[in-house]
């Protein structure tokens, strides 16, 4: 397959599973295009014209040339310099590896990773909490993560895969929209009714499985008690996936949500202290699934819809572990 093409596939699906729709990320690409028409020359010059097909700034083809063949994709969830020095050791070892492929963003997909959390709003509006209010609350946070992001030198692996004639990829959140699509279909679809039948329910997926035995399992938080509780005696109410709109949202989110949604466990990622302590005055459970376990799994979800169009070898490394469902 060629680079191009996997990078099309991927934005592709990641709109079609959007939890947000994908009516609604289609009018936004039709409104940006209008934005960018209506731009002077001198702002259209340092445009990044992806965003006019593409949705997710944090998904891009970073280095390489984009009609090139991939023979082998090393590919891993945090793909820095010291992966891109072991994809060349690997070809020195007969591998024909010619794309580095990341899930986290690295070089400008890095940088735009904030423009991602606007999702989150749209996510809180589908849930009952009006659009106005999700609005309010997100945007400082999305403030918070840009000036987070600026510091941080975000092109050294993208920059490092050039000088060794790597193509580079990083897929966010289209894998994370996989995840989050995935799950939320399958606690709709059985109806756990406790957070035991939660727990139940992730460990019958073989990526939660794997990370339980290496301790990076789940954990309840929020109703956490002595490891003796019976998490099957702890009500559910309706199950919300948190993972994905680029990272951690706002803590205020958890107020709103007990205000006008009937939401009693959130599934994510992975939380912040802060927004933790906002979900234990709430009385909202919080089931931290696992970090890696999660990106995994959306991961594989992506790459079993890209290997239908054409096969390509995945060797997988840094956090993740290939599972195919096809």
């Amino acid at each position: 397959m060629k680079l191009s093409e996997i990078y099309k596939i991927a934005v592709e699906e990641g709109i079609k599973v959007d939890p947000r729709g994908e009516e609604y990320v289609k009018k936004e690409l039709e409104l940006e295009n209008k934005r960018y028409h209506q731009m002077s020359e001198k702002e259209k010059k340092t445009y990044d014209t992806e965003r006019l097909t593409n949705p997710f700034p944090d998904t891009r083809i970073l280095s390489g040339d984009p009609e090139m063949d991939v023979k082998s994709a090393l590919v891993g969830i945090d793909m820095d310099v010291g992966e891109v020095t072991l994809a060349d050791r690997l070809n020195e070892r007969g591998e024909e590896i010619n794309l580095i492929w990341s899930h986290h963003p690295q070089g400008i997909a890095r940088n735009y990773l904030y423009d991602v959390m606007k999702m989150q709003a749209e996510m809180l509006h589908k849930y009952g909490v009006p659009i106005n209010v999700a609005e309010g609350i997100l945007e400082p946070r999305i403030l918070e993560v840009r000036r987070a992001l600026l510091p941080f030198n975000s092109s050294r692996a993208v920059d490092a895969a050039g000088l060794m004639g790597f193509a580079f990829l990083s897929t966010h959140t289209v894998a994370d929209n996989h995840v989050t699509h995935f799950l939320q279909n399958l606690f709709d679809e059985k109806k756990p009714d406790t957070v035991g039948d939660c727990l139940d329910l992730l460990e019958s997926i073989p990526e939660y499985q794997d990370t339980k035995k290496l301790g990076t399992g789940m954990l309840v938080l929020s109703k956490s008690k002595p490891a003796e509780t019976n998490y099957h005696k702890i009500s559910a109410g309706k199950v919300f996936i948190d993972m994905t709109g680029g990272t951690g949202g706002s803590k205020e989110a958890f107020e709103k949500l007990t205000q006008t949604t009937d939401i009693g466990t959130i599934i994510g990622m992975h939380i912040r202290e802060e927004n933790l302590k906002k979900a234990k005055e709430n009385h909202i459970n919080v089931i931290v699934a696992g970090h890696m376990a999660s990106d995994s799994l959306g991961m594989n979800l992506l790459i079993d819809k890209i290997q239908k169009k054409g096969k390509i070898k995945i060797i997988p490394t840094s956090g993740f572990k290939r599972i195919e469902r096809t």
